[in-house]
């Protein structure tokens, strides 16, 4: 059946006003059930991982200022989220949930994390919202526990991967292909092993012709046994933080395309949801539950 990690803890509080849509990880759940797509027995608890998962991404030095509060205040404002214990235990648990849902992918072909896809933090900082790189943890799990063999990380949301394409910088085990908007955050970007930047606007059309051909030569290239998919929703024309011109529609034709090529060549997946931030919540319950709808219908 289809595994999702999901947590209380994951609906974090926030400062009256920020621009972090938090109230998506109550709700989508809510929603997922609510409609029929999953009942309570879909859903399983992460909790607090070993420290030697984390530490085989990020330094120690890094962790240990995350655990305790020590971050000097810059580091900690390019973050985004006040730091806080409690912030420090989510991004954990976010990780746990990713490393978990990687051996239910390894059991039933897909797994999933409600939140994760914290693409943005590399081995020795965080920034934009992200602490901990859940899916990095995860690839370096299944490689250290020699589940796998080769990783394909596909991180279709809007923004680079940049704290991903940092950490795998010089693993040829893992192998890190970023499509992104070009004009989006981070205007200063690493090097993944591809990088696709698309121009501002970019509609379902384009979009999906490109991802179309390159995907299925990526990996009959690659030869990956495990990908990891982060299915960011931020690429919607409506999205506040996204600059590409894509619909909802587009959207669930590109995880239908993705979820399908995984199905189709047998490889394991793993899905963190990545980001969200049109005004209308509504869009972004509707992108990211398209995902999970994908899911039970093509591998259930």
């Amino acid at each position: 059946m289809l595994k999702i990690a999901y947590h209380d803890i994951y609906k974090h509080p926030l400062p009256e006003g920020h621009r972090f849509p938090m109230i998506k990880y109550e709700l989508l759940p809510q929603q997922l059930i609510y409609e029929g797509t999953c009942t309570s027995n879909n859903f399983f608890e992460p909790n607090i991982p070993e420290d030697i998962h984390i530490l085989r991404v990020h330094t120690e030095r890094y962790y240990q200022d995350l655990q305790h509060l020590t971050l000097d205040v810059r580091a900690a404002r390019k973050i985004g989220f006040p730091l806080s214990e409690v912030l420090v235990k989510r991004e954990v648990i976010i990780a746990d949930g990713t490393i978990k849902a990687t051996e239910f992918a390894l059991k039933y072909g897909i797994a999933m994390n409600i939140a994760g896809g914290t693409h943005h933090a590399y081995s020795n900082r965080g920034e934009a919202f992200c602490l901990l790189n859940d899916q990095a943890i995860g690839a370096r799990y299944i490689l250290d526990k020699n589940l796998a063999s080769k990783v394909l990380i596909v991180d279709l949301d809007v923004h680079q991967g940049n704290g991903t394409a940092e950490i795998f910088q010089n693993d040829d085990n893992v192998f890190t292909f970023s499509m992104h908007g070009k004009g989006n955050y981070p205007f200063k970007k690493e090097e993944s092993d591809l990088d696709i930047p698309l121009e501002n606007n970019t509609d379902d059309g384009t979009y999906l012709s490109i991802l179309k051909d390159i995907l299925p030569k990526l990996i009959n290239d690659e030869k990956p046994d495990f990908i990891y998919y982060l299915c960011g929703v931020d690429v919607v024309a409506s999205d506040k933080l996204g600059k590409l011109g894509m619909t909802i529609e587009g959207c669930k034709d590109r995880d239908r395309f993705v979820l399908q090529t995984c199905k189709t060549h047998q490889i394991p997946v793993m899905c963190s949801m990545g980001g969200g931030y049109s005004p209308d919540i509504k869009i972004i319950i509707e992108a990211h539950a398209n995902t999970f709808r994908l899911a039970q219908e093509i591998f259930f």
